[in-house]
């Protein structure tokens, strides 16, 4: 039995193959995952229905159970979404690097990028991308 938030086993195998500087997305609704992604990563389907899972409800779980070294955003052309503000209050510490949309795709598409997780997310450019860190000694 875990004692972990996490237990969902795919994610948990992905994670647990995944190491320091892998890469984890968290996509929105919108987010092209079939063309825009490292095709080798895994993928985990947690968009049951429009606003079902959000990005944030599964930044919030992936936060107790990865040490997060990075994270990049995709950036709108002209100003910034106000989900950036709950990314900042969820990942203190930790800037934000924005990415254009065809560089973040570009970035998604790495072979570092070991675990897609696609959401149910209605908000546009609630796209995030962790890095993950060291869990040191």
């Amino acid at each position: 039995m875990l004692k972990t938030k996490l237990l969902h086993p795919e994610i948990l195998a992905a994670l647990g193959g995944a190491g320091h500087g892998s890469k984890v997305l968290i996509a929105d609704g919108n987010f092209p995952f079939g063309t825009g992604a490292n095709p080798a990563a895994k993928r985990v389907y947690l968009n049951l229905a429009p606003g079902m899972l959000t990005v944030t409800d599964v930044l919030k779980v992936l936060i107790d159970a990865i040490p997060i070294e990075a994270a990049e955003v995709m950036q709108p052309p002209t100003g910034e979404p106000p989900i950036f503000g709950e990314f900042r209050t969820l990942l203190p510490g930790l800037v934000l690097k924005p990415l254009g949309r065809f560089e973040f795709y570009d970035a998604a598409r790495e072979r570092d990028v070991a675990l897609i997780i696609t959401t149910g997310e209605q908000r546009i450019y609630a796209n995030l991308m962790l890095t993950i860190g060291v869990v040191m000694p």
